[in-house]
């Protein structure tokens, strides 16, 4: 079945009433440029049974590795130009890594290569200036050529008409989706209705 992360939660009130819904990974922005910023003092709740992902920008490994630790984490999202060197610091301190691979018009599966060992997940996400959180979707088909064992999420632009797309996107590696702002009532604000009718089709749709 394939996973589903929510991503740029930081109001407790909405983490709880989506815990509920059960998704696979809540993700956590830590990257005080995003609009989802969760803050410099905010402490992740714990959540039985759901993956928590802290997610970064060009943040120094020794930070990431605090709030990984502090938030009891189960992945780090590394969301901008880190080094495949950084992601091996990382990965050699237990960390479970999620690479934000950011999508133009084509894919240099080349440049990707050096950061396969170290990675959990690939995350495929729209191209933008903001590190993600765009509402734009990238052509899904740049994927048919996916040439790693690692598995890989969908983000950018992901609403709820999107479920049949999904579901026809049979990649051998497709593990799951991220969404976002699709779903938003305003940044770091979940419309938790709207992210019950999309999980309860997408299941039904995908078992």
């Amino acid at each position: 079945m394939l996973k589903i992360k929510v991503c740029g939660m930081r109001q407790i009130p909405n983490i709880k009433a989506l815990e509920a819904l059960k998704p696979d990974i809540m993700g956590f922005i830590f990257y005080p440029g995003s609009k989802r910023y969760v803050g410099a003092d905010f402490r992740v709740p714990d959540s039985a049974n759901i993956q928590k992902a802290g997610v970064f920008v060009d943040e120094q490994p020794d930070k990431i590795k605090e709030k990984v630790f502090k938030n009891k984490l189960q992945l780090a999202q590394l969301h901008g130009n880190e080094s495949p060197e950084q992601c091996c610091e990382l990965a050699s301190a237990g960390i479970k890594i999620i690479k934000a691979i950011s999508i133009g018009n084509s894919i240099d599966w080349q440049s990707i290569e050096a950061y396969v060992p170290y990675c959990q997940y690939l995350l495929f996400d729209t191209k933008t200036d903001n590190y993600g959180g765009s509402g734009r979707k990238f052509n899904w088909k740049l994927l048919q050529d996916y040439p790693y064992n690692n598995p890989y999420f969908i983000g950018g632009g992901i609403g709820i008409d999107d479920i049949s797309a999904i579901k026809n996107h049979r990649m051998p590696h497709f593990a799951g989706i991220d969404i976002n702002s699709g779903f938003e009532r305003e940044p770091g604000l979940k419309d938790i209705e709207k992210i019950k009718t999309f999980i309860e089709t997408l299941r039904n749709e995908t078992i």
